[in-house]
């Protein structure tokens, strides 16, 4: 669903405004007069924003662009500043309406932001091999490469040709032209350069002369897919209690993965979830969980100390899922950091549990290599990159995947709960760093 924001003179304005972006099937969710700033407001005239919903089975071919907006909290409130015990939502209305409407009246963070389709850049020389990357999806749902079997037998039969031919470059020249290419769309995607020689050289290695291009181009994908693993998500065979912790700085959407993560146990596996927070350095953090929490009419509370942290655990023994956010802080910040664990060593102590990695994939390389040391020191965790909207490239999600060793998890690419996450596939993944048809979604 895409959910948009515009203003007019009147309402009516507004709306054809609208439905001239959008087309003709908009919802209208929300209309209220927009406050008028400045020292000379009064001499302002009144201007109308409505928000409007669309379907996505009605959206336009092109994405809609949405200017991001900065999420702003309300204001807590003497008894949520002070203590806050177990919050219920009042009962009424469906949970999915309420996600709505707090998204549309500023309650909740702005929704999904859509990237423009990054320009294609084409060089003469490299046409034809980058057109064969671009059809790579096609390639493969259609089982035009290959069998391994067959591949196989074409691969050993060039070897006793070549065992005959005399001056024959080991290499073919459509081949070495390919390898060339992987490499300069690998640094393109951000993939670290130390990854994409070891996959260059280990192509250099096999290649052999007159052995099709698809086998070369089909023996990259499946080391890369291979390399990436398959995804560990929530578990979800546990017999008791199992706690989520998710770890991560400040700002890369730990907060709302949670809210997307509880709201799809809640809704869709009908699973009990309570929400737990031992972020008290942002309130806004807090109130936000907070929000979704009621929306979803599941029990949420601030934890301040050890002794509260293990009440919690014992309070919601009988739920199935305790999701638990922390505090984002600098790698430089040893006590956080410490604070941090010991509350992760109560829950391991009382609990069986699962850490989460929030990273964001717009974070520089060199910067998620400081963070997830400082995080692999304290524990071990599965890897959730946010933010996938955000940018084109997705190489640091296989940097960080080989430089740490941690599977993968889940990718959001939008802030819109609880639609925008999604189980990581590395097969998408891997087709978007090769230069496939998928590299404009990013992943």
């Amino acid at each position: 669903m895409i959910i948009k924001k515009f203003t007019g003179k009147t309402e009516n304005e507004a709306t054809e405004i609208a439905k001239k972006e959008l087309g003709q099937n908009i919802v209208i969710m929300n209309v209220r007069p927009v406050k008028k700033e400045g020292f000379f407001s009064f001499l302002k005239p009144q201007r109308m924003e409505i928000t409007v919903a669309l379907e996505e089975e009605t959206e336009k071919a092109e994405s809609v662009v949405v200017k991001p907006k900065a999420y702003t909290p309300r204001p807590a409130n003497t008894e949520y500043a002070g203590n806050v015990r177990d919050e219920y939502a009042p009962s009424g209305g469906g949970i999915g309406d309420k996600l709505v409407e707090a998204t549309a009246n500023g309650t909740l963070p702005p929704l999904k932001v859509s990237l423009k389709d990054k320009p294609s850049v084409k060089n003469d020389e490299s046409h034809v091999i980058e057109e064969k990357l671009d059809n790579l999806h096609s390639l493969l749902e259609q089982n035009i490469l290959k069998p391994e079997k067959e591949i196989s037998e074409i691969k050993n039969d060039n070897e006793a040709k070549e065992s005959t031919t005399i001056g024959k470059s080991p290499i073919s020249d459509e081949t070495m032209s390919f390898i060339k290419l992987l490499y300069n769309t690998l640094l393109e995607n951000e993939v670290d350069e130390k990854y994409a020689n070891q996959l260059t050289d280990e192509l250099e290695k096999i290649a052999k002369p007159n052995l099709p291009f698809e086998y070369t181009l089909a023996n990259v994908y499946q080391k890369m897919v291979l390399k990436f693993g398959k995804s560990e998500t929530i578990n979800e065979d546990n017999d008791g209690p199992m706690a989520e912790i998710f770890i991560g700085p400040t700002g890369v959407g730990k907060t709302t993965t949670i809210a997307k993560l509880a709201s799809d146990l809640y809704l869709n596996k009908k699973k009990k979830v309570a929400l737990l927070t031992i972020d008290t350095y942002r309130i806004a953090a807090a109130e936000q969980l907070k929000t979704y929490a009621s929306i979803m009419e599941t029990p949420f509370r601030v934890i301040y100390t050890l002794e509260e942290m293990k009440q919690a655990l014992d309070d919601f023994s009988d739920y199935d899922y305790l999701m638990i956010d922390t505090a984002g802080y600098s790698i430089h910040n040893d006590e956080l950091k410490k604070a941090t664990n010991d509350f992760i060593e109560v829950v391991k102590e009382n609990m069986d549990y699962e850490n989460f990695l929030v990273l964001s994939a717009t974070t520089k390389y060199r910067d998620l290599k400081e963070i997830v040391d400082c995080y692999s020191d304290m524990v071990d965790y599965k890897l959730i990159f946010t933010k996938m909207d955000e940018t084109y490239s997705a190489g640091n999600l296989y940097n960080i995947r080989l430089y740490t060793g941690a599977p993968m998890s889940y990718i959001t690419n939008g802030q819109n709960v609880p639609d925008d996450i999604e189980i990581f596939d590395a097969q998408k993944s891997v087709k978007s760093l090769l230069g496939g048809a998928n590299r404009e979604k990013g992943n």
